[in-house]
């Protein structure tokens, strides 16, 4: 077999071994990727990602890192990024989470992390563009329309919170949460 067909079929395989829980046999077969081929950075998520579920968050910054060397991606920025949280270096976090939004504004775990960590740094305001920047993108995404809605709370901006509110029932009328935070605000 080839180098890169073994990359491939190793790679998959850890995949395959993460997805079923099976640690061990996902860090064996993300290795030997690695070992095949140290030219691509997603064994090195893998790797990253099975420390994480050890809990072992310095060897996980690691292989992000590395990863990130290989190729910078938004999923290796947003790996390192929330070990930081974790670690409580929340600025640093949220200068990683902005780095991987700028390189993907759909990245999900970097727009949901500032989200949090705007209103844990009182940063609230600054993370409204990102949260347009998305629902120009995908404008049918109720928790980010949601979230829009929330934050505009926070900032007293309660006519524009009202405006992504009525457009978010508008789409999905049974949103509960929804109906609850424009009742708040009309009371």
């Amino acid at each position: 077999m080839s180098g890169h067909l073994d990359y491939e079929i190793n790679k998959e395989l850890g995949e395959c071994y993460l997805f079923m829980g099976e640690l061990d046999k996902a860090e064996e077969y993300y290795k030997k990727a690695v070992s095949s081929n140290g030219i691509h950075p997603d064994p090195y998520i893998g790797l990253a990602t099975v420390a994480v579920q050890r809990g072992n968050l310095n060897d996980a910054v690691v292989m992000y890192e590395k990863a990130h060397k290989i190729e910078p991606t938004d999923k290796s920025l947003s790996g390192i990024a929330l070990i930081r949280m974790e670690n409580d270096e929340k600025e640093k976090a949220y200068s990683l989470f902005v780095e991987a939004i700028g390189m993907n504004p759909e990245n999900m775990v970097a727009l949901f992390s500032l989200i949090r960590l705007g209103h844990e740094l009182d940063r609230v305001i600054e993370i409204i563009p990102f949260l347009k920047d998305y629902l120009e993108i995908n404008p049918a995404k109720h928790e980010v329309r949601y979230s829009l809605a929330g934050c505009l709370v926070c900032l007293e901006q309660k006519d524009a919170a009202r405006e992504q509110l009525d457009l978010l029932l508008e789409q999905n009328p049974d949103y509960e949460a929804a109906k609850e935070m424009l009742e708040q605000i009309q009371s």
